[in-house]
């Protein structure tokens, strides 16, 4: 089982802007994000502890500005906290390990795929193209990543 943590070492390789969004709960600009219009087949992690979060079977267009998913990964790797900052009442999306904030989810989503929208920070995450996973350590989330035709 690998050993997802945050680490001094970890933290200290985040640009200003992912230390700002994972470690302060702050919000990249919308429609600035790096995989926001990404297609590719892969998963989602942690950008601090590597944690799988997300697959790109599961990222669909909101037209939010943020990427978007249904569902997380490994239901385990993200914790929903209770947001009542900025005058509204939301839910956090952290990572478990990492304790990364990534982002909010709403009840908006595609009602036929559960009907959630985890709406999610890029700077919270690195991509892991689905030829780099197995190699990587992923290989037990191949099934979940359907390969881009």
């Amino acid at each position: 089982m690998p050993d997802y943590r945050k680490t001094d070492e970890a933290i200290a390789r985040l640009t200003p802007e992912q230390f700002h969004v994972t470690q302060q709960s702050g919000t990249e600009r919308a429609g600035t994000g790096e995989y926001l219009g990404n297609k590719a087949a892969g998963i989602y992690v942690d950008i601090v502890s590597g944690e799988p979060l997300f697959a790109s079977t599961d990222k669909y267009e909101s037209h939010c500005g943020w990427p978007s998913f249904t569902k997380p990964i490994e239901p385990a790797n993200v914790a929903e906290l209770r947001d009542a900052s900025h005058g509204m009442v939301r839910t956090e999306v952290r990572s478990a390990n990492g304790d990364s904030h990534l982002g909010h989810v709403f009840p908006d989503g595609p009602r036929d795929r559960g009907g959630l929208r985890y709406c999610i920070n890029s700077a919270s995450l690195r991509f892991v193209p689905r030829e780099e996973m197995e190699a990587e350590g992923y290989g037990d989330y191949l099934d979940q990543v359907e390969e881009v035709a």
